[in-house]
């Protein structure tokens, strides 16, 4: 026997006890669904809050700040009391507060995108929503966390809500949907621009007039005529309403209907828009 052959004896042998290593006993695992991917990206999400809490500064300081500005500076002068105001604001309030952080997404998915994270995504096996999907999931937990922050600073100002713990849940529920709808258009945007400023601004500059020209702070009857078409049509002003409804225990089926409607229609067009965005970009 040649020592060349002994060689290749060895080698052949050494291959073949590595590939035995290699062979896992058992059935390949199953491929993950659109589900666990969903929610693994959205734990993923909730991580990086947990090591870089700053992230929180906005969904705590901004929702008492906004609150205990808006009650005090208009009350007296609106309403004659802060009380009597903090009444017909409060669920305005909520509702300008959650959405305004919504931009954020943005913001976020814009520096992934930057660094490369998403182009390391889309070569995994996986449902390829899912990485957006679940940076969406993860913000509904800033969101929740902005909604109860204003709720207990409205009770402790004198809010109360005559539709109990039922219509207040129910309005958490309700915004947490829209606002999951509504954050599609952001991550379209996300995609779209190429620095975080750019998507930063043009997100004020939608969500500016969507949440100050509505029923918010005033009601619209006090308005010009142009300006009350516009409130009228405004999603910001529809969710508003059904939000003081199921407070108030006062809310109409057609007045949810409306925004559920708004929830779907964002996410049957920006939804498809954002993944033909996702897939082609390179």
């Amino acid at each position: 026997m040649t020592a060349s052959t002994t060689s290749r004896d060895v080698a052949g042998t050494s291959a073949g006890a590595v590939a035995d290593v290699l062979k896992v006993p058992g059935p390949r695992p199953t491929k993950p669904t659109a589900v666990s991917t969903s929610l693994s990206f959205g734990w993923r999400a909730l991580l990086k809050i947990k090591h870089v809490p700053e992230q929180l500064f906005d969904v705590t300081m901004f929702p008492i700040m906004f609150t205990l500005m808006f009650t005090f500076l208009f009350g007296g002068a609106l309403a004659g009391s802060t009380s009597a105001y903090v009444q017909f604001l409060l669920p305005g309030i909520l509702v300008q507060t959650v959405v305004m952080i919504t931009m954020y997404t943005g913001l976020t998915l814009n520096k992934d995108i930057e660094k490369g994270v998403f182009d390391r995504f889309r070569s995994l096996p996986i449902w390829r929503p899912s990485p957006l999907v679940g940076a969406l999931l993860g913000d509904v937990a800033r969101y929740t966390i902005a909604s109860i922050i204003v709720l207990i600073l409205g009770l402790i100002l004198g809010f109360r809500p005559v539709g109990g713990p039922v219509g207040v849940v129910a309005s958490i529920a309700l915004l947490l949907l829209f606002s999951f709808s509504l954050s599609w258009i952001w991550t379209m945007i996300a995609i779209v621009m190429r620095t975080e400023q750019s998507v930063l601004a043009v997100a004020m500059v939608i969500l500016f007039p969507l949440t100050f020209a509505s029923n918010i702070f005033v009601d619209p009857a006090t308005m010009p005529g142009w300006l009350q078409a516009f409130v009228g049509v405004n999603p910001i002003s529809k969710l508003v309403t059904a939000i003081r409804g199921l407070m108030a225990g006062t809310v109409q089926a057609a007045e949810l209907a409306v925004v559920f409607g708004w929830c779907a229609g964002f996410v049957l067009i920006f939804g498809p828009l954002t993944m033909r965005l996702y897939n082609r970009k390179s």
